[in-house]
């Protein structure tokens, strides 16, 4: 059985990803990957949409978190966590953990942080350093809206710190014009690539927060990374097969073209939402700021989200996520991001439909209850 595969991460790999991860290694000190290097972080600076610096580690999106504190922060700083769903409360906890004075914002998990919210936050808490905000929150398929979050913070002459995981590379994202001073995403998302690459797009404003940082680093180093990129090198051993991964993902995204890709997204999103609500099953996002990446919604009434997803894998190959948290079992996700495409998601959308039918099928009279 061919795998429909709807997590909302990893995601699948393109033909042309997967080809490009067979190569030999290089000489990781060589011209050849200086070569690799430098267009990498070019093709990484269109997308992201900056002409400032992109950065490029080992590691996951949520190493990230990790990075922008050690590198743009102080011990004791203040900053306000703008939390909707599950990876919001962990960008606040990692806050904690690293001795920030963490305020926060707490909204209902379902809808997003609003600009009027945000400046009311703020306006409370005039003392904070930075905002940390997710753009498009995994756990409950919502995109909040960055441009104008993004506005509220920098008047409040906050830092904006920026977890765009589950939307670089698949949503529109302008890190110069929306003044955004640090952009977090992992590989293993609408970059259709494996996990393992921590990607950061940092601004003026956040190089100038870097120099004023007083907590101790290594690995996560800014300096040390830019200074090696400047030459086309990285400070550490570079995860040669998974750049291979990123060189080929970034050709297929600048190829099909940004705003393209924005558009399939925004397409694919919709057409989801649409197939959920014909099943008359309840969408869990608030419509207004639904996201074109990753959709949530309700299983049955008196079905629980394992047992949908197991009549879904065991019966129709679609292997989709349930929530997060205290959602865990009540909502379940379809991931449409990076190598997605209609035929997906019209075939698990029919897949759902029949495994609707089945887990909510009343039994027969005289069976057996399990």
């Amino acid at each position: 059985m061919t795998i429909n595969f709807r997590l909302p991460g990893p995601t699948p790999l393109p033909p042309a990803v997967l080809a490009a991860m067979q190569r030999e290694m290089i000489p990781h000190r060589g011209p050849a990957f200086r070569d690799l290097f430098r267009e990498i972080l070019r093709l990484a600076k269109l997308v992201h949409r900056t002409d400032g610096d992109v950065l490029i580690w080992p590691g996951t999106g949520s190493a990230g978190w990790e990075a922008a504190i050690v590198n743009l922060l102080s011990p004791g700083d203040a900053v306000l966590a703008a939390v909707c769903g599950n990876f919001g409360d962990r960008f606040a906890q990692v806050g904690t953990a690293f001795g920030l004075d963490v305020r926060r914002l707490d909204v209902p998990w379902g809808e997003a942080i609003t600009p009027e919210a945000l400046d009311r936050a703020l306006d409370a808490h005039p003392d904070v350093s930075a905002v940390f905000l997710t753009h498009n929150e995994t756990s409950t398929g919502v995109t909040n809206p960055l441009p104008e979050l993004a506005r509220s913070a920098r008047q409040h002459g906050a830092l904006v710190i920026v977890d765009a995981v589950s939307s670089a590379g698949a949503l529109p994202l302008e890190t110069d014009a929306w003044g955004l001073d640090f952009v977090l995403s992992g590989s293993q998302k609408a970059w259709m690539c494996p996990p393992g690459l921590m990607i950061a797009a940092v601004g003026a404003r956040g190089w100038e927060a870097h120099a004023r940082s007083r907590f101790p680093r290594f690995f996560w180093d800014l300096s040390a990374a830019k200074r090696s990129a400047d030459q086309g090198m990285t400070p550490t051993t570079p995860p040669l097969t998974l750049l291979y991964a990123y060189r080929a993902a970034l050709d297929l995204i600048v190829g099909e073209g940004l705003e393209a890709v924005w558009g399939r997204h925004h397409a694919l999103g919709e057409q989801t939402r649409e197939g959920v609500r014909e099943l008359g099953l309840d969408l869990f996002a608030d419509p207004a700021y639904a996201s074109d990446t990753v959709t949530a919604f309700a299983p049955p009434t008196g079905v629980t989200a394992s047992a949908l997803l197991e009549v879904l894998r065991r019966d129709h190959g679609v292997e989709a996520q349930g929530g997060q948290g205290h959602l865990v079992d009540r909502i379940v996700r379809f991931g449409h991001m990076g190598w997605a495409h209609q035929d997906d998601l019209r075939d698990a959308l029919v897949a759902l439909k029949r495994a609707s039918a089945t887990v909510s099928a009343p039994p027969q009279a005289g069976a057996i209850p399990s």
